[in-house]
């Protein structure tokens, strides 16, 4: 059963959720836990900066970094966008999909064709938790409903929606806190391809860090941030430069 109390941020205090114990999604053999936090207020950008910085993620309203018993293996990563130096297949994958999709940024849109493609990449992917396909309602308090700036990215190839990023804006960084493809477009690379593309809106915009959620070293869900380099990992609470 879920336990409730509070805790103090900044001389407030935020209703805590703490989930019991489950199968980790990204290890096997692993519990995880991930309690929630509620913000009791909507944040700030220069607040949710802050956050980041201390390895929280966002779902729905809620708040959460793991406090898994005798596992650490989730680390916070970010990429400084002004230092980022991007590999040779990078470069080709960011060209490719400068010729052949269109990205389009606004704020999350909730409909029939977004949640249809959640749902496509999450099953092809091994990504689904449970036996149903998300529903609209299930898509909008996971990625829409909100505690902080939230932005949507999409692309798109001659009107047919390839793929979507959630991402959230602070002052000085920003959190990609989703993103979902049509695995028919795979040799595209859109994961990859909306990473590089979010990086491009941080320069543009003055944002300083691009914030990528957990580096696991062994989930194959998870490795792939590694290859965004330099960056910085959250590890016993000091950011620390791989380059």
């Amino acid at each position: 059963m879920a336990s409730r109390i509070s805790l103090s941020f900044a001389g407030l205090l935020e209703p805590v959720v703490y989930d019991a114990p489950e199968a980790c999604p990204y290890l096997p053999e692993r519990t995880a836990r991930m309690p929630l936090r509620l913000p009791v207020k909507r944040l700030s950008p220069a607040a949710f900066d802050q956050r980041l910085a201390q390895g929280d993620r966002r779902s729905g309203q809620y708040l959460y970094r793991p406090t898994c018993p005798g596992c650490r293996a989730c680390e916070s990563l970010r990429i400084e966008v002004a230092k980022f130096r991007s590999t040779a297949t990078q470069r080709r994958t960011l060209r490719r999909g400068d010729q052949m999709l269109e990205m389009r940024v606004g704020p999350p849109v909730v409909d029939e064709v977004r949640v249809a493609l959640f749902n496509k990449h999450r099953s092809h992917r091994n990504l689904a938790r449970r036996e149903t396909d998300i529903d609209a309602s299930g898509y909008e308090l996971f990625l829409v409903d909100t505690c902080c700036d939230t932005v949507e990215f999409t692309f798109w190839r001659e009107e047919e929606l390839i793929a979507a990023a959630i991402s959230d804006r602070g002052s000085e960084a920003m959190s990609a806190v989703y993103c979902y493809f049509d695995p028919d477009h795979g040799r595209l690379s859109p994961g990859v391809y909306n990473v590089l593309k979010q990086i491009e809106a941080c320069r543009e915009w003055g944002i300083r860090y691009l914030y990528l959620g957990f580096y696991i070293a062994g989930s194959t869900h998870m490795a792939y941030k590694a290859k965004y380099l330099p960056h910085e990992r959250l590890i016993e609470g000091q950011w620390r430069l791989f380059s």
